[in-house]
């Protein structure tokens, strides 16, 4: 199953198509897929309500001068002029966007609908009918962008963490600038507290950085020289200075924020169903206001052309497709905000759809489940050795290697004895490390190392729950070290919130069995195997997609990227960490917790609820209003709640996600 992400051009595509219609306040796109498009608007809230204010206050002084104040002068001309000047604030920019769409060749567009409803209503002398109509309608456009601006300012505020400004260097000398204006190989000088604002390349020594913002993970994270680094990451010790690699606007969580701002560009099968029904739908409306206006002439005695002419107007203001088109998009971008302000990258509104359907959730351990720091757990070391001696040889080499196991040890140990002279230290792949101390042999890895130099010892590995650290000194075993991976705090909680939707929970690792199997033992997973290489991990989820199953994969990492893009929905845990995953994962959670994976199916669930709410509640009130208009028993007015009523309802609904608690 193949995954796709937007690309730059795909991008640049939304970002063109979201051009802002100043007129109205509103942003209308109506392209090739006939979908509105509403992005954040500059103007403020009252501007964007204007317009309709002054058509409202005109109108209801119309009304007034109507019904409840008449007066002699409030005729013909005047009335006409009055009630054209209500219409032009809300009418003109959608008869606008009515001419731009025919020019495009989407003649049956719902401006096109609106418009000529309207102005026929004018044409037949109900003026305050057609202001009404079209007032209610860039109404409910307005609070529509609101909608999707407010859902977009919830994603902008949680991923664009950057600084504004950077402190370069230059000349030996600082300088401060805007980090849009940064470029490739600029050096930033980076303070105690501040946070990077580019990608780039560690040129001091060390330094530690908080990662929380990106990761989650609070323990600081410490680079080295020629280390990559990531924008938005905070500096915690002394003044640093790293070489920006990569534009502000390329940065990792540049191209996460852009990726879920175009997630819509990835429809959900509803969306893409009713925008197809629309384009249908439309033009046959349209011929069949066509025939109400004209055929009773051929079977009614007493035809009168303006009563049938204003029915079948008010046919087509009520069969309007607004509350569908409107509403059901807005419902799966309310749904990606609310992922989004809770720590949930949706790319898609498809994958809310697929996620809401998962049986089974595979995830992989290390990173995932568990917090990816492994500490000491036991210490077994013979009685012919000096344990404190020994661990601190055992510290010193260590000290030589980047893998977790070194830090984990040095934790418990401490400060490296530096009066050691380690001579003939090597690495030996997938075993361990070996070296001379004291003109002696010392070995520490696992007990395959153990085997490799012919070291006898009396213990069964894997009676052992946890990683084992062996050691062996002088030719002879000395003992052993168990680490151990701490369980995440929401661990637990999370699988037991997934059974009660009747979520399966398998694990897979490339971690001892022993171990995985214990993890999964305490957090109560229905499935667990460890041993596991990559393509291993693809054969479990393809058996399980063999029964006709859907798959969710959760991992942390590029050797899970397989597996992701394979099952049906790929979850990356801290993507900003690995590339492949970031492109290869349909969503990704931000803070590495893995409550978030119940909670982005229920997200998934509530949204499709939301959107079938919207769906039932549009074909069943115009349904009725429909057969009322047909048959002469419903006004304008009417119409005017089919449409723009229910479209209200169905937004209101819609937007009601962003405000749920999950």
């Amino acid at each position: 199953m193949s995954k796709e992400c937007c690309s730059t051009e795909d991008g640049e595509k939304i970002k063109k198509q979201a051009i802002h219609h100043a007129n109205d306040g509103h942003n209308h796109d109506h392209g090739d897929d006939d979908e509105h498009n509403h992005g954040s608007s500059d103007k403020t809230t009252f501007q964007m309500f204007f317009p309709a204010i002054i058509s409202l206050m005109l109108l209801l002084f119309g009304i007034g001068m109507d019904h409840f104040f008449p007066q002699d002068w409030f005729i013909g001309w005047v009335r006409i002029v009055w009630f054209a000047a209500a219409y032009v604030p809300v009418g003109l920019p959608v008869l606008k966007e009515a001419f731009e769409s025919i020019i495009k060749g989407d003649v049956f567009s719902e401006f096109f609908l609106m418009g000529i409803a309207t102005v026929g209503a004018f044409a037949i002398g109900e003026y305050p009918e057609g202001v009404a109509v079209m007032l209610f309608y860039s109404v409910g456009e307005v609070f529509q962008t609101l909608a999707v601006t407010r859902a977009k300012s919830n994603i902008k505020a949680l991923l664009d963490q950057r600084p504004d400004e950077v402190t370069i260097v230059e000349n030996n000398a600082t300088k401060t600038i805007k980090a849009e204006q940064a470029k490739i190989g600029d050096i930033i000088q980076l303070k105690s507290g501040e946070k990077l604002a580019l990608d780039g390349e560690l040129l001091s020594e060390s330094a530690s950085f908080n990662t929380a913002a990106l990761t989650g993970e609070s323990k600081p994270d410490t680079k080295n020289k020629g280390e990559t680094v990531l924008a938005g990451m905070i500096n915690l010790q002394t003044v640093a200075q790293v070489k920006v690699t990569t534009v502000y606007q390329d940065s990792k969580l540049s191209k996460i924020l852009e990726l879920v701002q175009n997630a819509t560009s990835q429809k959900a099968p509803t969306e893409l169903f009713i925008r197809k029904f629309a384009r249908i739908y439309t033009p046959i409306v349209v011929v069949l206001a066509i025939l109400i206006c004209f055929l009773p002439y051929f079977f009614v005695s007493d035809y009168v052309f303006r009563d049938w002419l204003y029915r079948a107007l008010v046919f087509l203001v009520i069969s309007c497709p607004c509350a569908l088109v409107i509403s059901i998009p807005l419902g799966y971008f309310g749904g990606i905000g609310a992922a989004s302000r809770n720590g949930i990258l949706f790319k898609g509104s498809n994958f809310l759809d697929k996620i809401a359907e998962i049986q089974n959730v595979v995830m992989d351990k290390t990173g995932t489940m568990t917090e990816g720091v492994f500490e000491v757990q036991e210490v077994n070391i013979n009685s012919d050795f000096n344990k404190n001696e020994l661990l601190q040889m055992v510290n010193a080499l260590e000290s030589n290697s980047t893998h977790p196991v070194a830090t984990a040890i040095n934790e418990y140990v401490g400060k490296i004895d530096s009066s050691l002279n380690l001579k003939n230290i090597e690495e030996i792949a997938g075993h361990g490390l070996k070296a001379i101390v004291n003109d002696k042999e010392l070995l520490v890895g696992n007990f395959k190392l153990m085997d490799k130099f012919n070291i006898q010892y009396n213990i069964n590995p894997a009676d052992i729950v946890y990683t084992v650290i062996a050691i062996s000194y002088d030719g002879k075993f000395a003992g052993y070290v168990t680490i151990a991976d701490k369980i995440k705090e929401d661990s637990k909680s999370a699988i037991d919130k997934l059974h009660s939707m009747n979520v399966k929970a398998t694990m897979l690792s490339g971690d001892k069995s022993t171990v995985v199997k214990f993890v999964a033992q305490q957090l109560g997973i229905d499935n667990a195997f460890g041993d596991l290489l990559p393509e291993d991990k693809v054969n479990k989820v393809k058996e399980i997609k063999s029964r006709n199953e859907s798959v969710a994969f959760v991992g942390d990492g590029v050797n899970d990227a397989p597996v992701v893009a394979l099952s049906d929905v790929g979850i990356a845990m801290g993507g900003l960490g690995s590339d492949a995953t970031i492109e290869t994962a349909d969503v990704v959670i931000q803070d590495d917790k893995p409550s978030k994976i119940p909670m982005a199916i229920n997200i998934g669930k509530k949204t499709k609820q939301i959107v079938w709410q919207n769906i039932i509640l549009a074909f069943v009130v115009k349904g009725i209003v429909l057969i009322l208009g047909a048959r002469g028993l419903a006004t304008m007015w009417e119409a005017v709640f089919a449409d723009v009523g229910v479209a209200l309802l169905a937004i209101l609904n819609a937007v009601r996600i962003q405000k749920m608690r999950f």
